[in-house]
């Protein structure tokens, strides 16, 4: 594990100790949880951000090809 030191506002800290009691969990436990959350969210909208760029230059792609296959059987 690495050590880290962390600066929060004040109240998102107060915020974080009220929680952190009610649902019996110790902060460091808590902090972990969050961010691993978050990075979780991150990568899901990173990774669909990607899949809708490759559609895109797939879809301009299998057009193409259609367009020539279309081509082709107009020919016959």
């Amino acid at each position: 594990m690495k050590n880290l030191s962390l600066k929060l506002a004040d109240d998102i800290f107060l915020e974080t100790e009220k929680i952190v009691s009610k649902v019996k969990k110790n902060r460091n436990r808590y902090i972990n949880e969050a961010i691993d959350f978050y990075n979780r969210l991150h990568r899901r909208k990173l990774l669909s951000k990607q899949l809708s760029k490759e559609s895109k230059l797939v879809s301009r792609e299998s057009i193409k090809v259609l367009a020539e296959f279309e081509q082709l059987s107009n020919e016959d």
